[in-house]
């Protein structure tokens, strides 16, 4: 008897399920005509919705615009503080040079090597099977750029002016294999110690900086600036750092290989940059000049 019971429920349960799912795939049909049992569940649903739809809805968006409210409010107070550190920054930028001025006045110095005057130029021309070696820009005689001026970008030295025509300028860069191409450099710490950047590793992507003494210590990481001696470019114009530093054969000198600061192979925009203070070729050049003026 419970075995007959059990069995009519489970011929119960299958009848339901296959009822409900027939009912189901009814109701899934599309029809033009539905019946009112039909159109009377799908209106009161549809009015549910549209009633709930709109405060849900604002509550999402009231909580959206507390969350965009928050990270506005996190953003405007990064940049308040940042703001802060630059007007702070700027005052102890504005009191050194003050401070340089009156010293400067106060020793009768009024030359500095590091002072320039950037002409803006862009990149127009690349050679593919030169890459690394030499760059044109749209900047020429016409507007003040010399052989030798030195060329950067927002970074950092990326070379020098090897020719300048009226309206346009080939620059070699520092990545050159030119064993010519050579830049008077400092490796700035508590004591300086020069040397020349001279070569290019192009498997390392590194610069040479060769004739450094063999006693001097040289710190990885320490950072690399044209000197400013070498009578062509400014003082203080970043190189790069220190990657390696090795002993020659003879071990009289030292090569620091130097990470440059500047992207060699990625370049658009350019400054090329006159120093103001004169070498010793142009005061040379400007006594002879004054001496053929005045002889009889």
């Amino acid at each position: 008897m419970p075995q007959f019971f059990l069995n009519k429920r489970l011929i119960l349960l299958l009848v339901s399920i296959i009822i409900l799912v027939a009912l189901i795939g009814f109701s899934l049909r599309e029809r033009e005509k539905v019946s009112w049992p039909e159109q009377f569940l799908s209106d009161t649903i549809g009015f549910v919705q549209n009633v709930f739809h709109k405060p849900v809805t604002s509550v999402a968006g009231f909580f959206e615009n507390l969350i965009d409210l928050q990270h506005t409010y996190d953003e405007n107070r990064k940049l308040k503080e940042r703001l802060d550190e630059y007007v702070t920054l700027k005052t102890q930028v504005q009191g050194l040079e003050n401070e340089n001025k009156e010293l400067r006045e106060i020793l009768g110095k009024k030359d500095d090597l590091r002072e320039y005057s950037p002409i803006q130029a862009t990149v127009i021309g690349r050679n593919p099977d030169r890459w690394h070696e030499i760059i044109t820009i749209n900047r020429g005689t016409n507007q003040g750029v010399k052989k030798n001026m030195g060329v950067i970008t927002s970074r950092g030295l990326i070379g020098k002016v090897k020719n300048a025509k009226p309206f346009t300028s080939t620059v070699q860069l520092l990545s050159s294999k030119d064993p010519k191409n050579r830049i008077s450099a400092v490796i700035q710490g508590q004591k300086e110690i020069y040397g020349v950047i001279e070569g290019y590793d192009q498997k390392r992507k590194l610069l040479l900086l060769k004739r450094i003494p063999y006693n001097e210590k040289i710190k990885i990481g320490s950072e690399v600036a044209t000197s400013g001696i070498g009578g062509v470019f400014p003082e203080s114009l970043a190189i790069g750092t220190v990657e390696e530093v090795i002993t020659d054969q003879y071990g009289l000198n030292q090569t620091a290989y130097v990470k440059p600061v500047a992207d060699f192979y990625d370049i658009d925009n350019v400054m090329v940059v006159e120093r103001l203070t004169p070498s010793v070729d142009e005061m040379d050049e400007s006594f002879s000049n004054q001496e053929g003026d005045e002889t009889p």
